[in-house]
């Protein structure tokens, strides 16, 4: 069983702030035997995005700077992985990335988010400046090594990114968040995990920060059993609106026991007729 802690918390306007909030939930989680721990969002501001772009680079830090790298510390110290998001500073226009550091404090992968939300809105993330891959790569974690990836909230309304990670061999895919989690978009992390047979954790922001409402899950995305004579319900965990540490437990033997069944049908796609899937 991999335990994965979902950080559902407030964050402060103070990037200092946020960094020792963070920590102290990250040892909090490790206390309870997480093995992963993952942030909402854009953890560092708190998902804030000001469009005057010399706020914006001021609020932006550098992956090698001590917001991050003390999170890549502090996976070694507590022997538990930890995917950690922020503001990226960069040349260009900032980012919207997690870092995922493995249970020895490597770095696994920095993760952008490809579909950045460009709705024409005040503090949309149209300043700022698209990832362009999606990555999938072997997390160790304190309980043995698994296929990780992610999609940063908006990206997971485009199924053609859960996809991608699936042909990637995705196992486990972590979704930073920060919207309100309704019903519709439950059933869109549900669906991304049944039909891509992966499991899917997300961590949104407590209501009512911005439009938050929590309601971090974690999917796991094993449909059938054998021994079962129908479906089963694949939500392992649907927090509620308040802040807090939430653990929930993904029996990856399991999933990889369906994916080893259901993979066979994977040779029914028929990729030759999708092209039209790489036209705008």
């Amino acid at each position: 069983m991999i335990k994965i802690a979902s950080l559902q918390l407030f964050p402060s306007a103070c990037v200092e702030e946020n960094m020792e909030k963070g920590i102290h939930y990250c040892k909090e989680a490790r206390k309870l035997g997480a093995d992963i721990a993952l942030f909402p969002e854009m953890w560092s501001c708190g998902y804030h995005i000001p469009h005057d772009l010399k706020k914006l680079n001021e609020l932006a830090i550098p992956t090698d700077g001590e917001f991050v790298t003390c999170y890549a510390e502090l996976a070694k110290e507590l022997d538990m992985a930890i995917g950690i998001t922020f503001l990226e500073r960069r040349k260009s226009r900032p980012r919207n990335t997690i870092c995922l550091y493995d249970h020895y404090g490597k770095s696994v992968y920095k993760y952008s988010k490809v579909h950045i939300c460009n709705f024409g809105e005040a503090d949309d993330e149209s300043v700022l400046c698209a990832g362009d891959e999606f990555i999938v790569a072997e997390l160790d974690t304190a309980k043995g090594k698994l296929k990780v990836g992610s999609m940063i909230c908006y990206d997971r309304e485009f199924p053609e990114s859960a996809r991608i990670l699936m042909l990637k061999g995705a196992e486990l895919v972590l979704v930073p968040n920060a919207c309100p989690m309704e019903i519709n978009r439950l059933s869109q992390l549900r669906g991304r995990a049944y039909e891509n047979m992966f499991a899917i954790a997300t961590c949104n922001y407590p209501a009512p920060h911005l439009d938050c409402n929590g309601h971090s899950t974690l999917f796991d995305g094993v449909v059938y059993l054998p021994k079962l004579s129908g479906s089963r319900d694949t939500c392992i965990l649907e927090t509620d609106e308040s802040e807090g540490l939430f653990l929930a437990e993904l029996d990856i033997d399991m999933l990889r026991e369906f994916q080893k069944r259901e993979h066979q049908n994977l040779g029914n796609r028929r990729p030759e007729l999708y092209g039209m899937l790489a036209k705008r």
